[in-house]
């Protein structure tokens, strides 16, 4: 699942981010609430993790500023502040959930894997090339019909590069998508994780192409 967590605390932050992505999750990391509100105007996560207290707009403007515009996604937001009040002003203000720190690490999993059962969606949705399947909802991906247990790096190379659906995805965003946005990575730690995709996909009718200086596509491989 793709998260975007607006936190200005920048050890809490990484902590977090680190703590998500070790359980597969892509976490992108935002420390002003005015970026906030302008990125969450179109990006693609499905879940929010959002700080109250935060440089630029507060956490309550920026949540308030989702709702207006129609966007229901899941919101868990973190807060400082313990007195009832306050939390009732999070929950009126759209708040899906609150956390109040200090906090542990597996409270903040449990919060996010029941926000996300209660965002699953009805209709399960999946993305077939070749023999090869993705479910996007629970992230699991199948070869000719058997679960294939990819390491979280590839699962999420995957998931972008047979979303394209045969187009030509940019290194960048490929590096976006695996790590998260602003993740301090060389391009070139996207390459092994590429070679390692590529040598799983090619029994199974799938081929991952490289256009240079633009990026890579998969395509079905006609020759295997």
């Amino acid at each position: 699942m793709r998260i975007t967590l607006v936190e200005d605390h920048e050890s809490l932050a990484k902590g977090i981010a680190y703590r998500l992505g070790d359980l597969g999750h892509a976490v992108d990391i935002l420390a002003d609430g005015q970026d906030a509100d302008d990125l969450l105007r179109g990006d693609a996560a499905e879940l929010i993790i959002l700080d109250i207290n935060l440089p630029g707009l507060d956490g309550l403007t920026v949540l308030r500023n989702l709702r207006l515009r129609g966007d229901d996604r899941p919101v868990l937001l973190l807060t400082a502040r313990s007195e009832t009040v306050d939390r009732v002003q999070g929950l009126d203000a759209g708040a899906d959930d609150y956390l109040i720190k200090p906090f542990e690490m597996d409270e903040l999993e449990a919060r996010v894997r029941a926000l996300a059962r209660r965002r699953a969606r009805p209709i399960t949705r999946k993305i077939a090339m070749a023999s090869v399947e993705l479910d996007l909802d629970t992230r699991q991906a199948s070869f000719a019909g058997s679960p294939a247990a990819l390491p979280r790096r590839e699962l999420s190379l995957l998931e972008i590069l047979i979303g394209a659906q045969g187009r030509t995805v940019a290194k960048a965003d490929l590096l976006e998508h695996v790590y998260g946005t602003g993740a301090d990575v060389e391009e070139a730690a996207i390459e092994a994780h590429i070679s390692r995709l590529r040598k799983r996909l090619k029994p199974h009718g799938l081929a991952i192409k490289v256009q240079r200086g633009l990026g890579y596509s998969l395509v079905e491989d006609t020759a295997s």
